[in-house]
């Protein structure tokens, strides 16, 4: 694994995760999705929250997401989970002016790959002042709502979009999320904090470990090596 940009002069296509990737954990948007998942499950199953959060994070191991497990063990409507757990405050979130610049100084397409909503994706996107930053979100729905990191989820994201993966570099906070990314031929770069520390380990499918988005795209740019 690597901190800093190598030569990624053949890279065309940049592809971004959402949540906890183009903005900090710190930002705390993600816990009022948790909140929101735990209620829908206490909800719907008749449960306390306490059984609800082992219920949620069980599906979430198991399928990739809570929605899978949902709509696999219980038949729930997707729309209707979506609807109710991304009703959240994205005000938390700040605008991003430095990710914006860097951003949209990129070289060649720029996408979005979420395991969430289009609506959400446009929600964090609007709060960060990102929101025309990007050709187009790939999101659960879009992959029929099979989630990352089932390497289906990659195909036809890639297939929808129509890129060579041996030219695109991924950013995520997710470990196994990159492994199917990597195994298509994408660079790989890891946007590690405080909630995913204990995850990484040295493998080859994390091409790259960083803290900082914004830093680690601008030495890219000023170093010249994207082309």
């Amino acid at each position: 694994m690597m901190a800093g940009p190598t030569d990624l002069s053949h890279i065309d296509t940049w592809v971004f995760d959402l949540d906890n990737t183009l903005y900090p954990v710190s930002a705390n948007l993600f816990p009022q999705i948790d909140l929101r998942m735990k209620t829908f499950i206490a909800e719907l199953l008749g449960v306390e929250l306490d059984e609800a959060f082992k219920i949620q994070k069980a599906y979430y191991h198991e399928h990739g997401t809570t929605l899978r497990g949902l709509m696999i063990n219980h038949t729930v409507d997707p729309d209707a989970f979506l609807e109710y757990v991304h009703d959240i405050d994205h005000t938390v979130l700040t605008p991003n002016p430095a990710l914006r610049h860097v951003i949209e100084s990129l070289p060649g397409r720029k996408l979005i790959h979420t395991n969430g909503s289009k609506d959400h994706a446009d929600g964090v996107l609007d709060a960060l002042g990102l929101e025309d930053c990007f050709e187009a979100i790939f999101d659960i729905r879009a992959g029929d709502y099979i989630p990352k990191p089932d390497p289906s989820s990659y195909e036809r994201f890639v297939a929808n979009h129509a890129f060579e993966p041996r030219s695109a570099i991924m950013f995520e906070d997710s470990v196994k999320n990159l492994k199917p990314a990597a195994e298509l031929g994408m660079v790989t770069v890891l946007v590690q904090h405080e909630s995913n520390a204990a995850a990484v380990d040295p493998d080859v499918h994390c091409h790259h470990v960083i803290e900082d988005l914004t830093s680690w795209l601008k030495q890219a740019i000023n170093a010249k090596t994207p082309a």
